[in-house]
C-alpha cells in the first residue's frame, strides 16, 4: 500500500487520500452499532421494546469509546507532530505508551462493567421490563472491550503514518463479519439481543487482530512494542501528555454519555419508554449522518499536526479552509434531506409505523440546526491537531455540560415543553457552542501564524 507523503504532497490530495479511506472505515465502524439496532428493532413482537432497552446501554458504550478516544486522539496528534519534526524515538514512545494505556484501561472497564452493570443501568433509569434486554446485551458486549479499544484506539496511528487504506481495511474486516453474523445470531440461532452483542465482539476481535498484525509487522514504519511496567514508568511524561491532550476527545464522548443519561431519564419521566426508543433512533441517525464529518475532520488532523511540527503554516491554513468547505457542503445537503424527508432516515432504523408520529417531530426539532455542527467539529479538530489541549477540553465541556445538560432539565420542566424540551436542547447548543468554538479557533490560529 502506498504511503501518503504529508511532507510534499498537495494539501487537497492528501486530505482526500486520508479522508476517503477513513470515511469508508467510519461508515463500516458505525455498522457495528447501527446494524445491531436495525436488526434488534425487527425482532418479532419485542423489537421496539428491545431497541429502547439497548439504547439505555449506550452511555456505557460511549464511555468505552471516550477512553479509547482519549488514547487514540491524544496520542496520534503528538505522534504526528514528533514525526513532522523528525523525532522518531519520541514518535515510537508515544505510540507504545498509548497501546499500554489502552490495554490497562480495557481490562479495568470490563471488570467494572461486569461487576456493577445492573446498578449502573438502574441509575440510568432502566425499568424492570427493559432490564430483561439491557443487562444481557451489556454483559456480553463488555467482554469485547479490549478488542474494541485496540481496534479503534490504535487505528489513528496507522493513518498518521500515511497508511490510510490499511486503516480502512482493518475496519472492513470486522464490519463485514458483523453484517454477516448479526442475522445468524439474532434470528437463525434465536439469541435475540444477546446474539447482537456476541456478533459485535467477534467482529471487533477480528478488527483488533488485523490492527495488531500490521503494527507489529515489518511493513509498518513505526513498529509497535508492548512495554513492560518498568518502561512505562520512564514514559510517565508521555502518558501525561497523551492523557492531557486526549482529555478533550474523552470529554466529547463522556459528555455525550452524560447527555444521553439525562435525556433518557427525562424522556422516561415525561414521555415514557416510547420516547426513549425515539431518542435511540435519533442518536443512531445522528451517528450515521455525522460519520462523513468525522472522517473529513480526522482525515485532515494528521496533515495539520504534521505540518505544525514541520512549521509549514500555509498548509495548515489551507487544510482548515478545505476541511470546513467540504463539511459545510455535506451538512447542507443532509439538512435538506432531514427537512423534507425525515421518514426516509427514520425508516432505516425501524419499520414500526406507530412510532413515526412521535419520531418525525422529534427528528425535525433535534436536527434543525445540524449545519452548525460544522463549526464545533472544525474548531475542536484544529485545537486537537495543534496540541491546544485546554481549548479543546473547554469547548468539549462548554457545549454539552454548560448548555445541553441544564437545558435538558430546564426546558421540559421550567418551561413546560415536555418531550420537545429534551429534543430542543441539542440544536440550541449547536448554534451557541459551535460558533463560540469556531471563532476562538480562528483567533488562536491567527496568533500562531503571526508569531511564526
Amino acid at each position: 500500500m502506498k504511503q501518503i507523503d504529508f511532507e510534499n504532497g498537495r494539501t487537497l490530495t492528501n486530505i482526500f487520500r486520508t479522508a476517503l479511506p477513513m470515511l469508508v472505515a467510519q461508515i463500516l465502524n458505525l455498522l457495528y452499532n447501527i446494524v445491531d439496532r436495525i436488526y434488534i428493532a425487527r425482532i418479532p413482537k419485542v423489537g421496539t421494546a428491545a431497541l429502547g432497552a439497548v439504547g439505555l446501554c449506550f452511555p456505557i458504550v460511549i464511555l468505552i469509546t471516550a477512553f479509547t478516544n482519549m488514547y487514540g486522539s491524544g496520542g496520534a496528534p503528538l505522534f504526528s507532530i514528533a514525526r513532522g519534526r523528525g523525532d522518531k524515538e519520541e514518535a515510537k514512545g508515544i505510540q507504545n505508551t498509548s497501546f499500554f494505556l489502552i490495554l490497562v484501561t480495557a481490562v479495568a472497564l470490563t471488570l467494572f462493567g461486569e461487576l456493577f452493570g445492573r446498578p449502573v443501568l438502574s441509575v440510568f433509569g432502566t425499568s424492570v421490563d427493559a432490564m430483561v434486554y439491557a443487562l444481557p446485551y451489556l454483559r456480553i458486549y463488555l467482554l469485547g472491550t479490549v478488542f474494541s479499544m485496540v481496534a479503534t484506539g490504535m487505528n489513528p496511528f496507522i493513518t498518521a503514518q500515511g497508511f490510510s487504506t490499511i486503516g480502512m481495511t482493518t475496519v472492513i474486516v470486522g464490519a463485514a463479519a458483523n453484517i454477516i453474523l448479526d442475522p445468524i445470531f439474532i434470528f437463525f440461532l434465536h439469541m435475540g439481543v444477546e446474539g447482537a452483542a456476541a456478533a459485535t465482539i467477534i467482529s471487533q476481535a477480528l478488527s483488533a487482530a488485523y490492527v495488531v498484525k500490521f503494527l507489529f509487522g515489518n511493513r509498518c514504519e513505526f513498529r509497535l512494542k508492548i512495554m513492560r511496567l518498568k518502561e512505562m514508568k520512564k514514559s510517565k511524561n508521555r502518558a501525561i501528555k497523551i492523557i492531557t491532550l486526549g482529555t478533550a476527545g474523552f470529554m466529547t464522548y463522556f459528555t455525550n454519555a452524560v447527555v444521553q443519561i439525562s435525556c433518557n431519564s427525562v424522556l422516561s419521566h415525561v414521555g415514557g419508554d416510547v420516547y426513549v426508543a425515539v431518542m435511540t433512533i435519533v442518536n443512531s441517525a445522528r451517528q450515521m449522518m455525522e460519520t462523513p464529518i468525522i472522517a473529513i475532520s480526522e482525515g485532515t488532523s494528521p496533515i495539520i499536526s504534521y505540518n505544525y511540527g514541520a512549521r509549514k503554516f500555509d498548509k495548515i491554513k489551507k487544510s482548515i479552509i478545505i476541511m470546513f468547505t467540504l463539511e459545510m457542503a455535506y451538512t447542507i445537503c443532509v439538512w435538506l434531506v432531514i427537512r423534507f424527508a425525515p421518514e426516509t432516515i427514520i425508516g432505516i432504523f425501524t419499520d414500526d409505523k406507530t412510532i413515526l408520529k412521535d419520531a418525525v417531530p422529534a427528528f425535525n426539532l433535534y436536527f434543525s440546526t445540524f449545519v452548525f455542527m460544522v463549526f464545533q467539529y472544525t474548531g475542536q479538530i484544529v485545537f486537537k491537531s495543534l496540541g491546544k489541549k485546554w481549548h479543546a477540553i473547554f469547548f468539549s465541556l462548554f457545549r454539552k455540560v454548560v448548555i445541553v445538560v441544564p437545558l435538558t432539565y430546564m426546558l421540559p420542566y421550567l418551561f413546560n415543553m415536555g418531550t420537545n424540551g429534551v429534543f430542543a436542547a441539542e440544536p440550541i447548543s449547536n448554534v451557541v457552542g459551535g460558533l463560540a468554538c469556531f471563532l476562538t479557533m480562528l483567533v488562536v490560529v491567527k496568533k500562531i501564524i503571526a508569531c511564526s
